[in-house]
């Protein structure tokens, strides 16, 4: 997976998949300019960790530099009008469902007036690519599986949903307009270490080992294509990196990342109950409108792009997230 040293520019460096993919390009030897705005869409402190933490791992000086800003605020991207980059990465949303159904406004500004802003620097900037993060939210009413990249994504069920279909079709006129590559990322339920606190299995890990009863929508009959941190890092990391994407005629493009794989949420309880060592409390609950009943990745475009990833097990992907849960949180729950 080897990238010519190029600059970074990436959104949302202290978000989930942010933090894992500064930490792998930078390994890479590439320069990194990372921001972020550190809002409280979530607990700010894992956040601020996930900095920390680069800071302390990158030893390079040279090579991660973090500036805090908003990007739905134009003034305040001009905190770095004085850096060139080759690559800009577009992770930083207001993300989650239930977010932008408590939150609406904020998902709207952040979600699309950012990304216009996103858009607007780039070419500004000349940069090669624009790789930004979509979501499987879009399939939204879809039932036929696995979703695929051709099939119509117009019913979406949430405003995040609407949002990330938003960007796609900004993108596209973009890259129509103005011949710069652009490549949205449908991403398929992220799981892993230092993941997001709001997402199912790590706030279900939190109330298990604090003995609280855990919400189980639609009687625990969802299913989630869940795909392992590390899997969406070398995606990335060879989607820069195809000959295939760069001699493409199409200038905006879309691929699914996912297993191809469905989990019951009910086995999802039950991984966590085998290495938390400890019995959910469950409270099964009506479906909530918002939510998808099933996501199922379609990855054939992907594979055409010769992309290879080495599809971590479930069982396994979720025991390496319960071992860094319990290391993090040792001092928390006295685990």
């Amino acid at each position: 997976m080897k990238i010519k040293k190029s600059s970074f520019l990436i959104t949302g460096a202290a978000g989930f998949i942010g933090f894992h993919l500064i930490n792998k390009i930078t390994s890479l030897g590439h320069k990194v300019v990372g921001i972020d705005d550190l809002n409280p869409n979530y607990d700010k402190k894992i956040k601020k960790d996930r900095i920390n933490f680069l800071k302390n791992k990158i030893k390079n000086k040279n090579l991660f530099f973090f500036i805090k800003c908003n990007i739905a605020n134009k003034n305040n991207l001009k905190k770095i009008t004085n850096y060139k980059f080759d690559y800009v990465i577009h992770l930083a949303a207001q993300a989650g469902v239930r977010y932008s159904l408590l939150n609406p406004e904020k998902v709207f500004n952040s979600n699309i007036q950012g990304f216009y802003n996103i858009l607007e620097l780039v070419k500004k900037n000349n940069a090669k690519h624009l790789i930004y993060a979509s979501s499987s939210s879009v399939y939204g009413g879809n039932t036929k599986l696995p979703f695929s990249e051709s099939d119509k994504v117009d019913s979406p069920l949430n405003l995040y949903a609407a949002s990330k279909k938003c960007n796609e079709l900004l993108a596209y006129s973009f890259s129509h307009i103005n011949k710069i590559r652009t490549t949205g990322l449908r991403f398929f339920s992220v799981y892993g270490p230092w993941g997001r606190p709001d997402m199912a299995y790590y706030s279900f890990s939190k109330k298990i080992v604090k003995n609280q009863k855990i919400d189980v929508f639609n009687g625990g009959k969802h299913k989630r294509d869940f795909t392992y941190i590390d899997e969406i890092i070398s995606s990335i990391i060879q989607i820069v990196n195809s000959k295939k994407l760069k001699n493409s005629k199409n200038f905006h493009n879309i691929f699914n990342i996912g297993t191809n794989k469905k989990i019951k949420l009910m086995q999802l309880i039950h991984y966590l109950e085998f290495f938390l060592k400890k019995k959910a409390k469950i409270n099964f609950t009506k479906r909530q409108e918002a939510d998808m009943l099933e996501t199922h990745a379609d990855i054939r475009w992907l594979k055409k792009l010769n992309i290879k990833t080495k599809n971590t097990k479930f069982v396994n992907g979720i025991g390496k997230f319960v071992d860094w849960f319990k290391e993090y949180h040792k001092n928390d729950f006295n685990l």
